[in-house]
């Protein structure tokens, strides 16, 4: 929409082609608009901000409407949606059914973010912050809930034994490599992804200011791997499950349409391995389910059974 400062720009430079007279200035001399943001002194939540989200979107907490979540047939219980943190949490458990740990059996529940079905009452009592992926365990006394992805692949690595080196030192290095995933990513979702793709309008500071934050750790990314088979050496962790979601189907152009524009192939290292990590059967498995858009052999919007990704 033009603005009324744009309005009396354009009639001025109408104006400056015409033939002078003294009542219009040089060109040369015309203030341009200001279109510089000055914050208020206290922020409130007057309009919805734009952009894909906008409608959810709220500086409030809890839930906005009264609804029970299912409950399926195992004991494990997963309400997600396969975005990049969702589809961590199935590709553990698709991983873990392949090593044959039988008790990993789930049923996964769809959540609408896009249309606020984190916000009902159900799904805050198992995670108040109102973010997928997030999961139940019914398999002891009381129900166990897991919110955050990278504490459901802590929770479910330790409960299987799987994934998650015992050994001090190999440990902590794959603990390091979780956690340097969810203190990244929002660079690259909430950062980088946002303003790329999501914002309603392009802004040239904050997409070249993420832009190059997200170079930099595929930079940092690809010096590992160019020593390592997986992030963490030759055995496959949670770290490559909390990483490749992100930074693997980035890698692959799958992300924000964003491959050619951050020049994805020249991190050849970061390449190799993104290829290795999507052959695995767990992971075309695991990126099935809570998917709703894609080719429709891709979808598998609920999965209460190994049958359903058949």
């Amino acid at each position: 929409m033009t603005n009324i400062n744009q309005l009396d720009f354009d009639s001025t430079v109408r104006a400056r082609r015409m033939p002078c007279t003294s009542r219009f200035k040089p060109i040369e001399e015309i203030a341009m608009p200001d279109t510089t943001f000055v914050p208020p002194k206290i922020w409130t939540h007057d309009a919805p901000s734009g952009g894909k989200f906008a409608s959810i979107n709220a500086p409030t907490a809890g839930a906005r409407e009264q609804k029970a979540l299912p409950v399926g047939k195992h004991p494990l219980q997963l309400y997600s949606l396969a975005t990049p943190n969702g589809v961590k949490a199935t590709i553990m458990l698709e991983e873990l059914l392949a090593l044959g740990h039988t008790g990993a059996e789930y049923d996964a529940w769809l959540i609408k973010i896009g249309d606020g079905d984190q916000f009902s009452s159900g799904f805050v009592e198992i995670n108040p912050n109102s973010k997928i992926p997030a999961l139940t365990d019914h398999s002891g006394d009381k129900p166990v809930r897991v919110f955050e992805s990278g504490s459901i692949l802590v929770y479910l690595a330790e409960k299987f034994g799987a994934f998650l080196p015992t050994e001090t030192l190999a440990r902590t290095e794959t603990l390091n490599w979780l956690f340097w995933q969810m203190g990244s990513a929002p660079f690259l979702g909430g950062g980088f992804g946002h303003f790329f793709a999501y914002a309603p309008e392009k802004y040239e500071y904050p997409i070249n200011r993420y832009a190059m934050e997200v170079k930099r750790q595929l930079d940092v990314l690809d010096r590992q791997l160019a020593e390592n088979r997986y992030i963490t050496g030759d055995e496959y962790t949670i770290a490559d499950m909390a990483i490749w979601p992100w930074y693997g189907v980035l890698a692959r152009g799958e992300l924000y349409e964003a491959g050619e524009f951050l020049s994805v192939q020249d991190y050849k290292h970061v390449q190799r391995w993104a290829a290795e990590v999507a052959e695995r059967p767990a992971v075309i498995r695991g990126r099935k389910v809570n998917r709703t858009w894609g080719h429709e052999s891709e979808q598998v919007p609920e999965r209460h059974s190994a049958s359903d990704l058949d």
